[in-house]
């Protein structure tokens, strides 16, 4: 059974926020997850997701919908109720649903992931241009380094770096032997 039948039958062949079956269902993705799990995907009729992908279209007494979804048992479902109902928190009723939804302490901590880390963070130069491991990048600055008793002056090369995986801004490499960490706005890369 593919990814959508799964959730099909979840479901019941309703939006899983809405409950519409009159409309065309689609996938959705929770950020930041996409590796097609059932567990981090709900099904979505076309109305719910476009006011969920593009805020202008947002009717919020469409979203009254959120009293019945949001004592779902699907953690994915939970998430977007809380998602939807913090993004109308300037309603009143949203705020009273809110305050008494409650989610396990994993469930909330997805929920509150900023909207920008559901997009996929790069590590990226002071001129844009995307990071990879093994890249070499000039200093556009002179560096203090911290520690050690010099200064990275402009213009070094930092050869073979390695991207710091739990933060985008951050790169690390060898200067005059040391193995530093750089902040990505102060490199840029070479070709």
């Amino acid at each position: 059974m593919n990814l959508e039948q799964e959730l099909i039958k979840r479901s019941n062949s309703k939006c899983e926020l809405c409950s519409n079956d009159k409309i065309k269902l689609q996938v959705y993705e929770i950020p930041p997850y996409s590796d097609e799990n059932v567990n981090k995907c709900i099904l979505l009729c076309n109305i719910c997701l476009e006011q969920i992908q593009n805020e202008e279209k947002i009717e919020v007494n469409h979203w009254r919908c959120l009293n019945d979804s949001m004592w779902s048992e699907i953690p994915a479902v939970q998430v977007m109720a809380w998602r939807m109902l913090t993004r109308l928190r300037s309603e009143g009723w949203t705020q009273d649903l809110l305050d008494m939804l409650y989610l396990e302490d994993d469930i909330l901590a997805w929920a509150k992931l900023p909207l920008e880390q559901t997009i996929e963070q790069k590590h990226k130069d002071c001129n844009g241009n995307e990071l990879k491991n093994g890249d070499t990048v000039t200093l556009i600055k002179n560096l203090v380094v911290k520690g050690a008793n010099f200064t990275a002056k402009r213009g070094t090369a930092v050869r073979k770096i390695l991207l710091v995986e739990d933060n985008h801004e951050h790169i690390e490499g060898k200067v005059e032997g040391q193995k530093i960490v750089i902040i990505t706005k102060f490199v840029k890369k070479t070709n």
